[in-house]
């Protein structure tokens, strides 16, 4: 595995791969692996000739309250990790390599970062797309892997492909859970014993909504309040949002017909979990949604 530091170093590696006909798979992390990530770049393997992570802390998506100060940062075990799954290339910049002392540009995919995430966490999706876009330019994948988990995020990136014209494909990767349900996240590691444990009521509330959905019931409105009901339960952990909204533009939907993604964000003590299914719609082939 090469390990590159500097976008320019990355970028000219990758060139010269594209030269050679080889296929690019991206797989944009910020370290602190753990199997959801590895389930990416597994993904990637197949479907690509080079497989290319980065490993970067981006400050830009953190709020000042955030804990952009606590994030674990574990490269060399992250390293052996990559190095383990056979990753072709490392990508870990610095962030003034990656941000320029005087850097003012912005990507910002209006209306939809406001929505879920975008709604408790202002500014947080334009960190997002700014190093999403600076990261397709450096590296120039044909692939790019991201996680079901990350629902809101994965329709926004999709949007500025679209609207960029960004010459590459977003593959979309299963959540991957726990054995208890709980959906894998760096922020994991911030829960005590007894938080862990609560930290199920967004998976379970997610379950109570599947399980209605697939006997029948279509009212979002319905399905929103039993999924409520159950994060009631846990009266330690703080409901951020429950939502049900269509998959591509976040907006709310009324009826589950056609399909639906079901969002839930809430706070474990002081950590911040999210959670999310798709609901398929009338004829669909229903994927693994629950793991």
């Amino acid at each position: 595995m090469k390990i590159l530091e500097t976008p320019d170093d990355m970028h000219l590696c990758c060139a010269q791969r594209k030269r050679e006909g080889k296929r690019i798979g991206l797989v944009p992390t910020m370290g602190a692996l753990h199997e959801g990530h590895l389930s990416l770049v597994r993904t990637a393997r197949t479907q690509s000739d080079v497989v290319a992570v980065s490993l970067f802390v981006n400050p830009l998506q953190f709020g000042p309250n955030e804990d952009l100060t606590k994030y674990p940062r574990t490269f060399e075990r992250d390293r052996q990790l990559l190095e383990a799954e056979k990753v072709d290339l490392l990508f870990a910049p610095s962030v003034d390599d990656m941000y320029p002392r005087s850097a003012t540009t912005y990507v910002t995919v209006e209306e939809l970062s406001e929505k879920l995430d975008g709604r408790s966490r202002p500014g947080h999706f334009r960190g997002v797309t700014t190093v999403v876009a600076k990261l397709f330019h450096i590296v120039e994948p044909d692939l790019a892997f991201f996680g079901q988990k990350d629902a809101a995020q994965v329709a926004i990136i999709q949007r500025m492909v679209r609207d960029l014209n960004f010459p590459l494909r977003i593959v979309v990767c299963p959540i991957v859970r726990e054995r208890d349900g709980l959906a894998m996240s760096s922020r994991n590691a911030y829960l005590d014993p007894q938080q862990r444990k609560q930290a199920l009521v967004l998976y379970r509330s997610l379950t109570r909504v599947q399980t209605m959905a697939d006997t029948g019931e279509r009212d979002a409105t319905k399905l929103i309040a039993a999924g409520k009901q159950v994060m009631a339960e846990e009266p330690d952990v703080r409901l951020d949002y429950f939502e049900i909204v269509n998959p591509d533009i976040l907006d709310p939907v009324a009826d589950i017909s056609r399909g639906a993604l079901v969002a839930v964000a809430a706070y474990v003590g002081s950590t911040r979990l999210i959670d999310n299914i798709v609901l398929h719609g009338a004829g669909e082939a229903r994927g693994p949604n629950l793991g």
